[in-house]
């Protein structure tokens, strides 16, 4: 799949030097970055903010390493859990379209005082594959 505009001309959706040599350390199982990426939040409540349905979209990056996931929106953490947290087993994944990965949880499992569901959708082509490995490690 083609990479971004904004990827091809500034590097954006491009892992950090700094986390790809950390990965790196960790041993890549898959990854793949400059990414298309949206979150939907829905119900969603959080000291100060609100919303019934919001909708953002990003240029991403998700990588699968042996011992964690790392999901990138531009070059901020937006999942970052290791495989042996029990938070890991609240994810719930699945692909929508043939090159769609969705993950999908509960607000409050990163932060207490949030509600309501928040969804991640990362275009990639080994949406497939990165489904596969995920659901399994969460057995």
């Amino acid at each position: 799949m083609a990479k971004t505009l904004l990827y091809q001309i500034f590097g954006i959706g491009k892992i950090p030097t700094n986390v790809r040599a950390e990965i790196e350390r960790e041993g890549i199982v898959l990854f793949d970055e400059s990414i298309r990426g949206t979150v939907t939040y829905l119900n969603f409540r959080a000291p100060g903010r609100y919303s019934n349905w919001k909708r953002q979209w990003f240029s991403s990056a998700i990588v699968l390493t042996k011992t964690r996931l790392l999901a990138l929106r531009l070059r901020h953490p937006i999942i970052d859990v290791l495989l042996t947290d029990v938070r890991f087993r609240g994810l719930k994944f699945s692909v929508e379209s043939e090159n769609t990965l969705l993950a999908c949880f509960d607000a409050s499992l990163f932060n207490d005082d949030w509600t309501g569901t928040i969804e991640y959708r990362f275009r990639t082509p080994i949406a497939s594959e990165l489904c596969q490995k995920l659901i399994l490690e969460q057995e």
